[in-house]
């Protein structure tokens, strides 16, 4: 495993009320050259979890391993040897783009940073410029005279610079027209083959994370509730919140139609949760036992991971 995520929690205090459970012992592992989808409704943890392993923000508790390091113990010296190894691909590249600097500038930045000649700097450019797509044409470019996709594509190479093994894709498509998005998909898988990336790919579009996943996470409330192999995922999800997300995927083939599951009530608060199961008050299975004790994440069957107490005593 490249990375893996052991018990990982980041709560933030929030004043005269208690702790906002952002991130609630939350553990999973990622392969080389694996991509995990990160799934869920917005707010449940999804881009903090990409931004703890990252060290964007630092953890509560919990461990975070890379090729066996605990960066989570590391100071933030110590871990600045790890930051080319570990990059990310922000969901606006509009706003994650200096508009102050051209293309070739932007690109040029970590290069700067790293101490490399002028000359290097110009050859890395250009090397990492052909394996995106960059016109050369563009390096005198602002932002804002790119289009969405040339833009990603540009924050895609920035991230690329320092020839990372590890790369979290935080909603990298979701602010695309839809033409674009496959473009920018394809573009990931093709760059991940050729260089051995390994990726965390963050959406809450079920559609795009089956096309690039291995593996699919699902999290809701600040935890994982369901986790295994792609295809397992969607042709057989046993989370009763995963069924529900599944079922809101728009399917063109008549005689595969699921049923549709509207999740009632309102997302319970997540500061200072009460016990029992997160999603309990919006399942329309639940018994009096989700109420009352926390399901554990267990594999009910090879290579997939479970958290319902329901789905343990099928």
């Amino acid at each position: 495993e490249v990375i893996s995520a052991k018990h990982l929690v980041k709560y933030y205090p929030i004043k005269g009320k208690g702790l906002l459970h952002a991130v609630d012992d939350v553990s999973f592992s990622i392969q080389a050259g694996e991509t995990l989808g990160l799934v869920g409704e917005s707010g449940c943890g999804k881009s903090t979890v990409g931004n703890l392993l990252l060290g964007l923000v630092p953890v509560t508790s919990g461990n975070i391993y890379f090729n066996g390091v605990d960066l989570a113990s590391l100071t933030r010296l110590q871990r600045k040897e790890y930051c080319d190894k570990l990059q990310i691909v922000f969901q606006d590249p509009y706003s994650s783009l200096n508009p102050k600097k051209t293309v070739y500038q932007i690109l040029a930045e970590a290069y700067h940073i790293c101490h490399y000649s002028k000359g290097e700097v110009k050859d890395h450019i250009k090397g990492i410029s052909q394996l995106t797509g960059i016109e050369e044409s563009l390096w005198d470019k602002y932002p804002h005279e790119l289009d969405g996709g040339k833009r990603q594509v540009v924050g895609i190479a920035r991230a690329l610079a320092l020839n990372p093994r590890f790369i979290v894709c935080d909603e990298p498509v979701s602010a695309l027209d839809v033409s674009i998005q496959a473009k920018i998909i394809n573009l990931l898988i093709d760059l991940q083959k050729k260089l051995d990336l390994t990726y965390l790919f963050i959406s809450h579009d079920l559609s795009v994370v089956r096309h690039i996943s291995q593996r699919v996470a699902v999290m809701y409330l600040g935890k994982i509730v369901e986790i295994a192999p792609t295809d397992l995922v969607f042709n057989n999800p046993l989370h009763p919140y995963t069924t529900a997300l599944l079922s809101a995927i728009m399917n063109v083939d008549l005689e595969e139609q699921r049923e549709h599951i509207i999740l009632e009530g309102d997302v319970p608060t997540p500061i200072d949760p009460k016990p029992g199961c997160r999603f309990a008050p919006r399942c329309r299975l639940a018994q009096e036992c989700c109420f009352e004790a926390e399901p554990e994440l267990r594999e009910l069957e090879p290579e997939h991971f479970v958290s319902c107490l329901l789905c343990e005593n099928q």
